[in-house]
């Protein structure tokens, strides 16, 4: 009998009490997270290393996982973030010149609980239809009871603080220490490729730990700041959004993503919500309402910020917005230098309309500083 064959039965239970059976990939045990699916057909290993998706079971919508294998530079943080993996057909075997392993040893190394032969199509319906909710998956099928009191226990993601779970303890410099701009990064839970387009454009980064104060991010010089990505509800991150507030007081170039946008939100008084799904994929269309062009991004986030209170403020422009429900998916400060996106413009995976941001943000610091 082949390892495949013999793989234990393993179930996933929702807080509602719908259960979906499967067979377990990787190691025994439980998993415990908010469940959430993407929509995106390649990287699923990006995805599983996204910090965004720090406490969450992935479910993947692709049929097939694994497939093309794993590489170690195909990540996106030091580790897979994930809570648990959720397939319809998960591949042992890959075919690809560029893998340095299976997607099978990938998860095993990181000591990830996924499960497979799932009926996805069924579930994200499901989920679609009555929303996020937290989940578990497990191989102890003989005692649901027990995973049902385990379950109730894990909390909620609305109010939930996330960052510093994922957040560097020290800071650290990435690029060349030669480079023409310098840029304070607040890691909230910020992804690789970000860094990289950052330093692509002749930038110098120093990376803080989420509750870094402004005093401490602006003690090197730096020529503009950086608000990244990250998991959870934005609102427990008073210590990000009163540096946010001390970087806008004193008008520095600041840029935002993703999680990042909405501290900045809050910053100015407006204030998040937790979707109904949220939103994960790699081709969900945005319209620039500044240039009437659309782009096709990549998203991740299931928090996002209030509408009617973004266009009440005199202060803010909306400058982009999401097509498929008109959710606000940019913004920038008018009176300040400051801009941020609920997307990502570093995609990885995903496609690159929008690394014009990057640029934007470089010329802004630029401005600055020739007016400084």
């Amino acid at each position: 009998m082949t390892k495949y064959q013999s793989r234990k039965k393993a179930i996933l239970l929702l807080a509602d009490g719908t259960t979906f059976y499967g067979k377990a990939v990787g190691r025994e045990g439980s998993a415990f997270g908010e469940v959430c699916f993407n929509t995106g057909m390649t990287g699923y290993q990006e995805i599983f290393t996204d910090p965004s998706y720090y406490g969450q079971l992935m479910i993947a919508t692709n049929a097939h996982i694994g497939n093309y294998g794993a590489n170690k530079d195909e990540i996106e943080s030091d580790s897979i973030k994930i809570s648990g993996l959720i397939v319809k057909n998960f591949s042992y075997e890959f075919s690809r010149d560029l893998a340095d392993s299976s997607l099978q040893d990938f998860l095993e190394k990181n000591n990830l609980l996924a499960i497979s032969d799932v009926d996805t199509r069924a579930l994200v319906s499901y989920v679609r239809d009555n929303g996020a909710m937290n989940a578990v998956i497990s191989t102890e099928i003989d005692d649901i009871d027990n995973l049902k009191k385990q379950l109730a226990a894990v909390p909620d993601m609305n109010g939930l603080e996330l960052a510093s779970k994922v957040s560097t303890k020290e800071p650290y410099f990435v690029g060349n220490p030669e480079a023409t701009y310098k840029i304070s990064a607040l890691d909230i839970g910020i992804k690789k490729n970000i860094l990289r387009n950052l330093s692509e454009r002749d930038a110098y980064i120093k990376v803080f730990p989420y509750n870094s104060s402004f005093a401490e991010i602006s003690e090197w010089g730096p020529d503009g700041y950086f608000l990244s990505n990250g998991p959870g509800d934005p609102e427990p991150l008073t210590e990000a959004i009163a540096t946010a507030k001390e970087i806008l007081k004193n008008d520095l170039p600041l840029f935002g993503i993703c999680l990042g946008h909405q501290v900045i939100a809050l910053a100015n008084g407006i204030g998040t919500y937790k979707m109904h799904n949220g939103h994960r994929g790699i081709n969900h269309p945005v319209k620039n309402l500044v240039t009437s062009k659309g782009e096709i991004t990549s998203q991740n986030h299931g928090f996002a910020i209030n509408r009617e209170e973004t266009e009440k403020n005199e202060n803010v422009e909306i400058t982009h917005v999401h097509l498929n429900d008109n959710t606000v998916a940019g913004i920038r400060i008018k009176n300040k230098n400051c801009f941020s996106v609920q997307y990502h413009p570093e995609a990885s995976p995903g496609p690159n309309d929008s690394v014009y941001l990057f640029d934007q943000f470089i010329e802004n610091i630029k401005n600055a500083k020739i007016t400084s």
